[in-house]
């Protein structure tokens, strides 16, 4: 099987899986939606912080990476990055993204996040550094370490067991208090499941092309 390139309609790329049948991003527009979800609604929440631990579920393209390393020249924090992905892209298909165009970055700014190896830690430029994991997400187990989790799994039609109690249970529990987890995903069942699992849930407008999407907050105590 093999993924195709598609163009968003913001001019930004994304992929289309065979396995999965789902887009990496929103068709709408990949840069708005990783934008609006994850940096403004996820990352910027927490600027306050000196080091912001961020766990990410799903590397994907590595876009919302990306972003996050960009926006950290201007907030000029420590950053801590886990990423996993199970199914990792080719090296291919990452350097045709449009991704370093866009923003007027030299191709390598981007491409060192598939280039780097897996499975251990890399610190990068401005502070910010970066482990990615070629695993399932089911082997994530940690406890209380993350302020920020972006909830970038394929949609519950393609991944059902990732948007369900026993998965989101994991996410509560490697939240620090107060910590929160961003997604685009704002479906009924979702939303009662990560209330089931002891999350505070926030129902904010979405990126352009879908109206509503989902934060939720670890209680501080």
């Amino acid at each position: 099987m093999s993924n195709q390139i598609i163009n968003t309609r913001d001019g930004s790329h994304s992929i289309q899986s065979e396995k999965f049948g789902v887009s990496y991003h929103s068709i709408h527009g990949a840069i708005q939606e990783t934008q609006h979800v994850f940096i403004d609604a996820g990352l910027n929440q927490k600027k306050e912080l000196e080091t912001i631990s961020i766990l990410e579920i799903g590397m994907g393209t590595a876009l919302n990476i990306y972003m996050t390393w960009l926006e950290n020249h201007e907030l000029n924090r420590q950053i801590q990055f886990v990423s996993y992905e199970a199914y990792p892209i080719r090296i291919e298909q990452a350097e045709s993204l449009n991704y370093p165009s866009i923003f007027n970055q030299p191709t390598d700014s981007f491409l060192q996040f598939h280039q780097l190896e897996w499975n251990i830690g890399h610190q990068l430029s401005n502070g910010f550094h970066f482990t990615k994991y070629q695993k399932d997400f089911q082997e994530i187990n940690d406890v209380e370490q993350y302020d920020i989790i972006y909830f970038d799994a394929f949609a519950p039609n393609a991944q059902a067991e990732f948007w369900e109690e026993p998965f989101l249970a994991k996410m509560f529990n490697a939240l620090k208090p107060a910590g929160i987890l961003v997604t685009y995903c704002a479906k009924g069942s979702f939303k009662r499941a990560l209330k089931g699992v002891g999350f505070q849930v926030e129902k904010l407008p979405g990126p352009p092309g879908k109206r509503e999407m989902t934060r939720a907050i670890k209680p501080s105590v």
